[in-house]
């Protein structure tokens, strides 16, 4: 199934919602994985078992998935070669329990599950396990009874404790120690036994040094009295951990000779969650499992979209008479929602879902679902909306045949109206000969007149509320939609006479071309000579230069030859009145007595000519300089 159909449908988000009804992660991670199919029987399959699993729960009846565990990544370990630690052990025996109890509830329900009682024949119980384990592990820990050694070595450990904590009591009650303890306890610290001693007086105590408190004023030290017992101690320990190795190494190995049958569990196990969960869900909104054939006929009744709350229901039949339906209707009057109704159903049952609609209700099995929904504008390619529907569309025409559901929002929108609806025409009959059912909303009259005149296509339309213009989102299949623009314009306070002209130019084409009355127009009052007169422009005006759209300043007016010279990207170039556009005056520009040669001129020229004027010697010398210079 196209992955762009599922997104646009949403069918992800309508799995979340099957997916919190599952009691365990092994139902919640075949949801994940689950796909709409499109084998007829498979699908069958899966509503017949949402079905009895609806029956169940309907007669108050609930598999026992509680405290159901996924215990594939112990296998997995398993298989590595690993030891199972005794938290593993006892995951391994709640679910062995687990799917015990599941069997034992499923064999008798024949009457309401004949296929998920046939399911749990395959759970394959291993009470010898589960007997070890009990007998073995007790919470997080090796049982002392798991073997006789292991119950003679935890004795010994006891023994030589008891003796540790004997020789420290004596220790802390001699009343030579009393001023090196800081407390009177005996203290575990990383495994072994101390005592704590003030730090001041560390070295006046013979032992060994474990740890030292945060601040620094406490030593703990195992006193070299205990020597002897703490060897010893450690001995037994490491004796302890050999015999606890074994025995979790020998229930690991049995479970790992049975890890294919534990597998087959796992999978069933996991089934039965899902099938529980798409029950919930189906008795949380009523649901029912449709008719379902592969030859493209759909008629649903009372169908409720899956994602709003309190839908209205939809009635909707295609398939049979007509295998093209278009879809006409006020926007925001819910045709979209009718596309995405149908096709999220039809995602919903092939995935084995119940629907919300009434027992007489039918779907068809398509092999593809293709949808144009929504502006999907592609910024990175620069694409226009029309052109991403255009390219979504000319990708679905390849891919589409006999087995395809197509629904198409606002088909041909989005270019010049009598192009698009054109094309919309000749894709909508280019994916009718292909063979598919088709769905399309539009708001070109072309189309629909189209489909009303085309044998195999309908027409269909959203109702409203004329009074109030409020949408009904209810659909009339056979009836052509309403010009609702013209009816709204109407309520607006449009003039009668031009809605009726409108009709007929819907209707007809019969537009009218003729001129206007002269003498309903005003005429032009100037003469030509007036009409000639042009603005005098003046030195710091600034204007548009027409030629290049580039704005620029007026350094001298207009000339006999009516040429004017502007400053230009700091260069005086001369232009034709004609070609340029006052865009303010200099007046409206510069302050009243501003200097505008500081326009023109830059501070080394205009100091220069203000010191000729003022007749300054170095002025005059340097022109005189640069005359020279020249000259040469």
């Amino acid at each position: 199934m196209n992955n762009k159909s599922l997104e646009k449908l949403h069918y992800n988000e309508l799995k979340e919602i099957v997916k919190s009804y599952c009691k365990s992660g092994l139902g919640k991670k075949l949801i994940d994985k689950l796909t709409p199919s499109n084998n007829i029987k498979q699908i069958q399959r899966m509503l017949d078992e949402t079905s009895e699993g609806r029956r169940l729960i309907d007669a108050g009846y609930n598999i026992p998935l509680e405290g159901i565990f996924d215990i594939s990544t112990l296998l997995d370990k398993l298989e590595k070669g690993g030891v199972l630690e005794p938290s593993e052990l006892t995951t391994i025996n709640d679910f062995l329990r687990g799917c015990r109890k599941i069997k034992l509830f499923i064999k008798d329900k024949e009457g309401y599950a004949k296929t998920l009682s046939l399911y749990g024949e395959n759970i394959t119980e291993l009470n010898y396990i589960e007997e070890e384990i009990n007998l073995c592990i007790s919470g997080s820990i090796v049982d002392s009874n798991a073997s006789k050694e292991l119950k003679r070595i935890r004795k010994q450990i006891s023994i030589c404790e008891e003796k540790i904590k004997d020789k420290l009591e004596k220790f802390i009650k001699n009343p030579n120690n009393k001023e090196y303890l800081q407390e009177n306890f005996i203290s575990q610290r990383n495994g072994r036994y101390t005592v704590p001693i003030k730090s001041s007086y560390k070295n006046h105590v013979q032992g060994t040094i474990v740890e030292t408190s945060s601040k620094g004023n406490t030593i703990f030290i195992e006193p070299s009295v205990i020597g002897k017992y703490t060897t010893e101690l450690n001995s037994l320990k490491a004796d302890e951990s050999i015999e606890e190795y074994k025995i979790l190494s020998t229930i690991s190995e049995m479970i790992y000779e049975r890890s294919k049958e534990l597998k087959v569990n796992i999978e069933v196990i996991a089934e039965y969650d899902m099938i529980l969960a798409k029950a919930k869900y189906s008795k949380e909104i009523n649901g029912i499992a449709p008719a379902i054939n592969n030859y493209g006929y759909i008629n649903i009744k009372d169908a409720k979209y899956p994602l709003i709350k309190n839908p209205v229901p939809l009635d909707f039949k295609i398939g049979e008479d007509f295998r093209t339906l278009v879809i006409t209707g006020p926007n925001a009057g819910g045709k979209t929602v009718v596309l995405k109704t149908i096709g999220l159903l039809t995602l919903a049952v092939q995935s084995g879902f119940h629907i919300g609609a009434s027992h007489n209700s039918e779907l068809s099995i398509f092999d593809k679902i293709f949808v144009d929904i929504g502006d999907n504008q592609s910024i990175e390619n620069s694409l226009s909306t029309f052109s991403s529907h255009i390219k979504n569309i000319s990708e679905i025409l390849k891919e589409s045949n006999k087995s395809t559901l197509l629904l198409f929002d606002e088909i041909g929108s989005g270019t010049e109206p009598n192009e698009g609806a054109a094309l919309a025409i000749a894709i909508l009959e280019e994916f009718y000969h292909k063979g598919c059912i088709t769905v399309a909303t539009t708001h070109y009259g072309e189309i629909k007149n189209f489909s009303q005149n085309h044998p195999d296509f309908e027409n269909a339309a959203m109702e409203f509320k004329k009074d109030t213009l409020e949408p009904l989102y209810k659909l009339s299949i056979g009836k052509s939609g309403n010009s609702n623009a013209l009816y709204i314009s109407r309520k607006m306070g449009i003039n009668e006479n031009i809605i009726q002209r409108s009709k007929e130019y819907i209707e007809k084409k019969n537009y009218n071309y003729s001129s206007i009355d002269s003498t309903k127009i005003n005429k032009k009052k100037i003469d030509e000579a007036e009409d000639e007169k042009q603005y005098e422009y003046s030195v710091g005006d600034k204007v548009l230069l027409l030629d290049k759209n580039i704005s620029a300043i007026v350094y001298k007016g207009i000339d006999q030859f009516n040429n004017i010279v502007v400053l230009l990207n700091k260069e005086f170039i001369e232009v034709n009145y004609k070609r340029i556009k006052l865009e303010i005056k200099a007046e409206e520009l510069y302050p009243e007595g501003y200097d505008l040669n500081q326009l023109f001129m830059s501070f080394k020229e205009r100091k220069l000519e203000r010191d000729i004027e003022r007749g300054s010697k170095k002025a005059l010398k340097k022109i005189r300089k640069e005359a020279m210079k020249n000259k040469s």
